[in-house]
């Protein structure tokens, strides 16, 4: 079965299917990377346990920065947000993003806590 929830003609904000939550790209408000990665990793983080899962069920992430000159600085958000010992597999690349403010978008994949 698969459910989905918050879902538009576009798009559906979770997704879930055999034990496994899909979050769509997470972006947050923010004049720097750091700021704009803190808010969308809160915004994962509630979007994860509306979905039954937390940060240390994250299988898979896959980070998206405007420039990659913002690595470091994303970086040090990502590395204090990620529980130790929990770390997911993980890709980062620079990508034209959907608005010119944005900085970083980060996309989700966690097992659904049993």
């Amino acid at each position: 079965m698969i459910e989905r929830l918050h879902t538009s003609d576009r798009m559906s904000k979770i997704v879930k299917h055999n034990g496994v939550a899909y979050l769509c790209g997470q972006v947050g408000a923010g004049d720097s990377v750091a700021e704009q990665t803190a808010d969308c990793l809160s915004r994962a983080d509630a979007l994860l346990t509306e979905a039954g899962s937390d940060r240390e069920h994250i299988l898979q992430a896959v980070i998206w920065l405007a420039d990659m000159a913002d690595f470091a600085e994303m970086n040090a958000v990502w590395d204090a947000w990620v529980p130790k010992g929990h770390a997911p597999a993980r890709a980062c690349g620079e990508a034209k993003l959907a608005r010119d403010v944005l900085k970083v978008e980060i996309i989700v994949t966690a097992a659904i806590k049993d």
